[in-house]
């Protein structure tokens, strides 16, 4: 089928500067405009923007945790609620239905799950897959595993490390490699309750610093597009903002992205020794070419914490709310923990609303900041078209600001920013740079080649209603959402990369499984074929 959006503004930052053009679709994917062809279906997008399908980088849509938070907290997502008649997926559980349609809605098309054990990745995918519409991609945990910190412990070569690395990317069907608290989950399991970056797990001996670097070399060495995602030491407390600048110096050349970056901005000024350090962070990332970084910007209300950071999440609990938990210590990557929180338009919440919306906009390159609440820990990801609206308006920040306590905010320099984002920098913030960060060279732009992700939004001065409700999706070409409201169910992929390791590797981690737990290596590995869907994997290719 040959479709055409006609007239339409179409927003490209890839393939060149805004204008009023035609796009055309044939067979899932985007063509140049045909010579003497009369399209199948056409749509009059004259008063609409297009841009790409969005991509979030960094949202826990999937896996055990999440589960674990539905169990903990029914009153607060949609799986308590009877569920209606017209599911159009009878084996897709109701909040899991609900994800792809909601993300579908605002015009976002790939959503990756930073957060996979990979002794759980038959249960991650299989949750994953029931999750319509989108497609998906996950980053598996290293770092905290007995394997890989005996393998530094012992001075193993690089070589034996990226052949790790490599099989469990490979085996556990992930896009990256991912690292919590690099060294602290093993250290809590040794009564230690704080770990900063030189500090060294006990058992082991190797620091922290060591594992990122050893892994950050690995992930390079081995050609995954996407830099080691580090979750760095002390998220959440006074002075964290010590431990990223440390972290960021500590890339020394070599690529490296730092997650939810708001969560470390903290400093320890004021009568309340809690203060912004966003300024100094944002400068530190904008003097840092090799560096990029999500936010996790907190936005007001109800939500819950969920991370494998299980030091941190254990010393959270006193802050739940409502007065309810569950800390798990697993083996390896396994454990962490679900703490309810809600924030409130108090000093703390004030400041940390403050503190994401400054590094937003104190950095200065949009190729290197990436939109995230780090949902749901910052907020739920259905927050996101009131924060563009932020971002895009300095009265609208304004007029909230004016709500907030006044007291935190004068430790911070939001009122002094008046810089206001375009829509090709949001274009490049969700579409453009998350496709090149990822390695996604078919997405995030609109040139001929590129998969028909597209989302078209209806102009308006309400910029949150245009983000929420998206006038078209189209997904691989099938249009998906209409008006805001889904019109049809498809089956995304989740995307994976397949890194070439030695053979040997696998001989050892059967040794090693069955020494270890006294279970085959079997147990904890699995074929396309348990996701049953067909063809439920797409694969990236590793830079060359």
């Amino acid at each position: 089928m040959l479709i055409k959006l006609a007239g339409g503004e179409v927003i490209d930052p890839v393939n060149g500067k805004t204008r009023t053009r035609d796009i055309w679709i044939r067979d899932g994917l985007l063509i140049n405009a045909p010579q003497g062809e009369t399209a199948d279906q056409t749509h009059d997008v004259s008063q609409c923007i297009v841009m790409a399908g969005a991509i979030d980088i960094h949202s826990h849509i999937g896996g055990g945790n999440v589960n674990t938070a539905r169990l903990l907290l029914p009153e607060h997502h949609a799986a308590h609620q009877r569920r209606p008649a017209a599911t159009p997926l009878s084996n897709a559980g109701w909040s899991t239905f609900r994800i792809g349609c909601l993300y579908a809605q605002m015009g976002f098309t790939t959503v990756v799950e930073p957060a996979m054990a990979p002794s759980s990745a038959l249960h991650t995918h299989l949750e994953l897959a029931d999750i319509p519409i989108i497609d998906k991609a996950t980053l598996a945990i290293l770092g905290n595993d007995d394997f890989s910190l005996s393998l530094l412990r012992d001075n193993t070569s690089s070589a034996m490390l990226d052949d790790y690395v490599a099989w469990i990317v490979g085996s556990s069907r992930a896009l990256g490699v991912k690292v919590i608290n690099a060294g602290a989950a093993a250290a809590f399991k040794e009564n230690v309750r704080s770990f900063s970056l030189d500090d060294e797990v006990p058992e082991y001996g190797v620091t922290s610093r060591k594992i990122v670097k050893s892994l950050q070399a690995s992930v390079t060495r081995l050609g995954i597009p996407h830099p080691l995602h580090v979750h760095a030491n002390n998220l959440g407390i006074a002075g964290s903002a010590d431990t990223a600048a440390a972290t960021i110096e500590a890339s020394e050349g070599v690529p490296l992205h730092l997650a939810h970056l708001q969560f470390y901005s903290y400093g320890t000024e004021g009568k309340r020794k809690f203060s912004s350090e966003a300024s100094r962070l944002a400068a530190a990332v904008n003097g840092n070419r090799d560096v990029t970084i999500d936010i996790g910007q907190v936005m007001f209300g109800q939500t819950v914490t969920i991370s494998s950071d299980v030091m941190r999440q254990f010393s959270a609990i006193g802050n739940a709310s409502p007065k309810k938990f569950v800390i798990f210590d697993g083996d390896g990557n396994g454990g962490g923990g679900i703490v309810p929180y809600r924030y409130k338009q108090d000093y703390y919440g004030s400041l940390q609303w403050a503190i994401g919306l400054e590094l937003f906009l104190l950095i200065n390159d949009p190729w290197r900041v990436f939109f995230t609440t780090d949902h749901p820990n910052g907020a739920p990801f259905t927050a996101y078209p009131e924060l563009f609206e932020l971002l895009m308006s300095s009265a609208a920040r304004d007029e909230q600001s004016s709500k907030l306590n006044a007291s935190a905010l004068e430790l911070t320099t939001l009122a002094s920013i008046r810089r206001e984002y375009t829509f090709d920098e949001i274009a490049i913030m969700t579409r453009a740079a998350p496709a090149k960060l990822l390695g996604l060279k078919d997405r995030g732009h609109l040139g001929a080649g590129a998969i028909a992700d597209i989302a078209v939004y209806r102009k308006g001065r309400d910029v949150a209603k245009m983000f929420r409700e998206a006038a078209l999706v189209f997904k691989n070409g099938d249009l998906v959402v209409k008006n805001g409201k889904v019109t049809n169910y498809r089956w995304g992929k989740t995307l994976r990369l397949n890194p070439p390791a030695d053979k040997a590797i696998v001989k050892r981690m059967k040794a090693y499984h069955e020494e270890r737990y006294g279970l085959p290596l079997d147990w904890f590995t699995f074929p396309d074929s348990s996701i049953q869907r067909d063809e439920p994997f797409g694969e990236v290719p590793c830079n060359s």
